[in-house]
């Protein structure tokens, strides 16, 4: 089978899986994620297949980016959290589990222990050449 016919979460908004609906619209859908890391730990993901952030065409991302807006802001209101991390990783060495582009919402709150990126230090000193390469002209 092709990788769009069998992913997970085509299989979620076609009703053969089951999930925890948060909010559904044309494009997207969202629920709550089957292995949280906080109260209210909702994944985001478009209706239309495509594998991660390298293959999504700027219309459907936008539909994505609309619905993390107002998903993000629906948990904070209910769930009065204190924060939100919003991840969307990318292939295997970016951690991505599943290859359907989706972001995850996180509400946090304060002296929940749940850890963020660690700091290399080591890279500040390389941050003007970093720059350089990287810049978009």
């Amino acid at each position: 089978m092709n990788e769009q016919i069998d992913t997970l979460f085509l299989k979620i908004i076609a009703g053969e899986l089951p999930s925890f609906k948060i909010y559904e619209d044309q494009y997207t859908y969202a629920f709550l994620a089957a292995h949280p890391n906080s109260v209210g730990h909702t994944l985001v993901i478009p209706k239309k297949y495509s594998r991660n952030i390298y293959d999504t065409d700027p219309e459907t991302l936008g539909h994505i980016m609309n619905t993390v807006s107002l998903v993000a802001t629906h948990l904070r209101d209910v769930l009065a959290c204190d924060g939100m991390n919003i991840y969307q990783n990318n292939e295997v060495a970016g951690f991505q589990a599943v290859f359907h582009i989706h972001f995850h919402l996180i509400p946090r709150y304060t002296g929940d222990g749940f850890a963020h990126f660690p700091i290399n230090e080591s890279l500040i000193a390389q941050l003007p050449d970093i720059h350089k390469k990287l810049q978009m002209l």
